[in-house]
């Protein structure tokens, strides 16, 4: 079947989604495509392609970790026990903090080269936090109209059931700062943060 224009396989999606965090955690914002393609394997035209522009890119980037982070408010069993949803959703959030120097330092570089590189750390955001951010509060709102919870302004609950949850510790994490943040802490922050939750917006 012949290939659509612009279309890649996932082989080599995967790979210049993973080359791309290497090169702007390494050189920021401002990193060539040309380095890009070529940690990817690829040509600069296959990226161009198939993504338009390095903030197109980035957003793809981003959405993938994002969609890594939803995906508890998306199962069968997240959906049907909300607290469940919520902790997994929080334990991912907090899990991100530790990937190593790789997550932290893209978006150190985002933070660093915003005021060189405005419509690429837009798309940081836009696809990142804002993103993120609007999934839980559809999640929220789908669980306030089916009776469990009583969230009037699904958006702003969500902002704060995610700084409940990630706190002082993404300012640690950004600043390389250790905070002592193992899987057991991590798990026990989540599923504290979503009981908590609960009990404020109980239906």
């Amino acid at each position: 079947m012949p290939r659509v224009a612009g279309q890649i396989d996932l082989a080599k999606t995967e790979a210049i989604l993973d080359a791309a965090v290497e090169v702007l955690a390494e050189r920021g914002l401002s990193a060539s495509m040309e380095e890009i393609a070529r940690r990817a394997c690829v040509s600069k035209q296959t990226i161009y392609n198939h993504y338009g522009s390095k903030a197109e890119l980035v957003r793809a980037m981003v959405d993938r970790r994002v969609h890594e982070m939803v995906a508890p408010l998306e199962t069968p069993e997240g959906q049907a026990d909300p607290e469940l949803a919520l902790a997994g959703f929080g334990r991912i959030l907090l899990a991100k903090l530790l990937e190593g120097a790789l997550g932290r330092g893209f978006f150190r570089a985002a933070i660093l080269g915003a005021a060189e590189a405005p419509e690429v750390a837009k798309a940081v955001y836009e696809a990142g936090p804002r993103q993120s951010r609007q999934r839980l509060a559809e999640f929220l709102e789908l669980e306030t109209r089916a009776g469990r919870l009583a969230c009037p302004d699904p958006m702003e609950a969500a902002e704060f059931y995610a700084g409940m949850v990630i706190g002082s510790y993404q300012t640690a994490a950004l600043l390389g700062v250790d905070r002592g943040l193992d899987a057991a802490k991590v798990d026990r922050i989540a599923t504290e943060a979503a009981a908590r939750f609960l009990k404020a917006y109980a239906a």
